[in-house]
């Protein structure tokens, strides 16, 4: 019988977690300052105006779990099973020919690249266009996840004013000829975090500029389903067509737990994204985009967002008139036509962020503004969201901020 010996393992070593070595990117990341404040909103009895989130009430919960039966029961399979990174042959369809009729521009499928939420949609778009000091062209202030995501490939930021109609682009000329930048970012419909609507004569200026300097358009378009009032004005996709890359999602209308969104882009571009996307995910998960697809059948995504857009339009006006008769006259703010935000703006020289804990004392939180401002300004500006809130919350809880901000002198 043959004896078999064993050879001692070495102690392990003690692993260091500072020895490793992250990239300069990732070093440089920052944690997203929303994502701080809800740890302090969610604390029991606290008001919370800080998310962007959708009405948790307002969910089609029934729908999409009858919907999710049907796709097991009908699809199960192949709906469990690896996909096209292009993604779900139907539902890209449904979205062509949705952008074609609402938005009056022709798209048909192989327009569309189905995305783990928009956010992926902005990835996709930094990965395909940017390099470290690279220039974008973005609204002062603008998007905040769309600079969590562009900042990751260290690029910098050339910014443009806004007023009332949006970004104003009859200054842009001298931007884009001094940083000659990659591409150009507009919020156009309902802008987050603001709520301003860019104009009609605003939108055919930026295209005309694009063009002008060879210059995409990133056009993130989440909330342009979500108007309660005023009148619509074409999408910028519509005016400058493949000079216009449109981002969109389902998160604002159906449900952001789902992560689907998507990009319309030119076929020739389509390529470039769908070779960037195989680099990150393969594809986004077959599973929701059947469930949303099934969902959406026989007109059920319209019926569910015009239910939604009635509650959001019932929130938006209720905060609008607690504002109007708490708010000290020193405080002003925005008045958007859709969307899920109000912007407002403290005296100059109040920092918003230093009057937050006062806020959270008085169990009420809502979003600074000056990380919406890539170049660091706007410390006295805050971002309040209306949709995650019942009517008494947001009454009660701009009653509280009134009360706050009373008290700055």
């Amino acid at each position: 019988m043959t004896e078999t010996t064993t050879t001692a393992l070495p102690p392990p070593v003690p692993f260091k977690f500072g020895e490793h070595h992250f990239s300069h990117a990732a070093n440089t990341l920052e944690s997203s300052i929303i994502r701080e404040i809800l740890k302090h909103s969610s604390q029991p009895g606290v008001i919370s105006f800080a998310g962007g989130l959708p009405a948790p009430d307002l969910f089609p919960i029934e729908e999409l779990r009858e919907a999710a039966d049907r796709v097991l029961t009908r699809f199960g399979t192949q709906a469990l099973q690896y996909g096209l990174s292009m993604g779900y042959g139907p539902l890209r369809e449904f979205l062509a020919e949705r952008l074609t009729t609402h938005g009056g521009t022709q798209l048909t499928a192989d327009n569309i690249l189905i995305t783990a939420g928009s956010q992926q949609g902005l990835d996709i778009c930094g990965r395909a266009f940017l390099e470290r000091d690279n220039y974008v062209v973005c609204s002062r202030p603008t998007y905040l996840g769309a600079l969590q995501a562009f900042n990751f490939y260290g690029v910098k930021y050339a910014v443009v004013n806004m007023d009332d109609e949006g970004m104003v682009v009859e200054s842009i000329d001298p931007i884009i000829e001094k940083h000659k930048p990659r591409f150009i970012y507009v919020v156009p419909n309902f802008q987050n975090p603001t709520g301003i609507t860019m104009s009609g004569d605003r939108r055919r200026l930026l295209v005309e500029k694009a063009q002008k300097y060879s210059v995409p358009i990133i056009d993130d378009n989440p909330y342009g389903e979500l108007r309660y009032s005023g009148q619509s004005a074409p999408s910028i996709k519509q005016i400058g067509g493949q000079a216009v890359i449109q981002l969109g999602t389902f998160s604002k209308t159906i449900s952001p737990g789902l992560r689907i969104g998507w990009l319309a882009a030119s076929r020739q571009t389509m390529g470039m994204f769908e070779r960037v996307k195989q680099s990150t995910d393969l594809h986004t998960t077959q599973f929701s985009q059947f469930v949303i697809y099934e969902f959406i059948q026989n007109g059920a995504l319209d019926r569910h967002i015009a239910r939604i857009k009635k509650s959001y339009h019932e929130r938006r006006d209720a905060m609008l008139r607690a504002m109007k008769e708490f708010f000290p006259e020193s405080v002003t703010w925005t008045r958007p036509e859709g969307g899920l935000f109000l912007w407002a703006r403290l005296p100059e020289g109040t920092d918003a962020k230093e009057v937050l804990p006062k806020a959270i004392e008085e169990k009420v939180a809502y979003v600074p503004g000056q990380p919406f401002h890539p170049d660091g300004s706007g410390a006295n500006t805050f971002r309040l969201n209306f949709s995650n809130a019942t009517l008494e919350n947001i009454h009660e809880g701009i009653k509280r901020l009134g009360r706050v901000f009373s008290s700055l002198g």
